[in-house]
């Protein structure tokens, strides 16, 4: 059982062993704050035009109106927004001239697999340092410019969020106020596949509207937040539902690792997991149709990655 908190806890790398971690904070399933992780990480936009060059990547294009469109409307979320390619030294044009602002064009879920940002010395140590020897995914690059908003979710696996360049503030829930902040239905796989996703909350934080989600007053009872400064990791355990906005005007950089939930107990007893199942198991049949429509038509492999970018 997750315990109450006070206040999300931050504790220096010094402070801690890998061993204190798994117990305090992991097993638990208790988020924290760590930092001294990475504390000369500087990941400016020049640095990592430096690095990834012209290389090649899928962007999410928000919108400028997005936000202030009702959710409840909304046909796709998360990765599952329209994507475009392009290189990454031409999106860092778009940062500069301020039209990625503009449109909230976003790189997320960048695996960083394939790039020489993957041997930075304290990503490949940071694992062990905590004691988190399983991960579940590659590290992926987030960044975009300032004021870009990523809608509350849960995750169904553990992350830690490391912020490289600016600050973000986090917003936490615990994972029992999922009936209090309005999921939307997992039914909704069906119809839109992976676009929709039903571990996104339909309450905006920004405006909620109390008449059509009254027991989100109840969820506020239970909120955290955490301003995330560079340098610092944020350990996110699954299914505590969060909203990440990029501070100031701009870019803002993080990088994000999933690992394997310990200890198992923990995935057996989660309804949250289990929901997150479902909506997976619901979108089989969409996803297959589109895959089909992808190897029957022309230029296949981008239309592949698109798909496999919202896995």
């Amino acid at each position: 059982m997750v315990k109450a908190l006070d206040s999300i806890a931050s504790v220096d790398i010094t402070e801690i062993t890998p061993d204190i971690f798994i117990e305090k904070y992991q097993k638990t399933g208790t988020p924290v704050v760590i930092t001294g992780l990475l504390a000369t990480i500087d990941w400016n936009l020049d640095y990592l035009c430096e690095k990834l060059g012209k290389q090649t990547f899928l962007f999410r294009n928000y919108g400028s109106s997005r936000y202030q469109q009702d959710k409840r409307n909304w046909k796709n979320i998360g990765s599952g927004v329209a994507l475009q390619s392009m290189p990454f030294t031409e999106y860092a044009e778009l940062l500069r001239d301020r039209t990625a602002h503009e449109n909230d064009i976003y790189l997320g879920k960048c695996s960083l697999k394939d790039t020489i940002l993957a041997q930075t010395p304290a990503l490949k140590v940071i694992g062990n340092q905590l004691g988190l020897t399983k991960p579940a995914t590659d590290f992926n690059l987030y960044m975009g410019p300032g004021g870009h908003t990523s809608g509350l979710h849960y995750d169904s696996v553990d992350g830690t969020l490391m912020q490289m360049y600016g600050e973000k503030r986090v917003v936490l829930f615990p994972p029992s106020q999922t009936y209090n902040l309005y999921p939307f239905p997992v039914y909704n796989h069906i119809r839109y596949g992976l676009k929709l996703r039903s571990w996104f909350s339909r309450v905006s934080l920004a405006q909620p509207d109390f008449e059509l989600f009254p027991r989100f007053k109840i969820a506020l009872q239970h909120r955290y937040e955490v301003i995330l400064k560079q340098g610092e990791t944020l350990y996110i355990p699954m299914c505590w539902w969060h909203e990440v906005t990029a501070l100031g005007d701009d870019m803002v950089c993080s990088v994000n690792r999933f690992w394997r939930v310990y200890p198992t107990s923990r995935v057996i007893r989660s309804w949250n997991r289990w929901r997150a199942v479902c909506g997976h198991i619901f979108a089989l049949p969409h996803m297959c149709m589109s895959f089909a429509i992808a190897l029957s038509g022309s230029d296949r492999k981008q239309k592949l990655s698109k798909i496999l970018h919202r896995l």
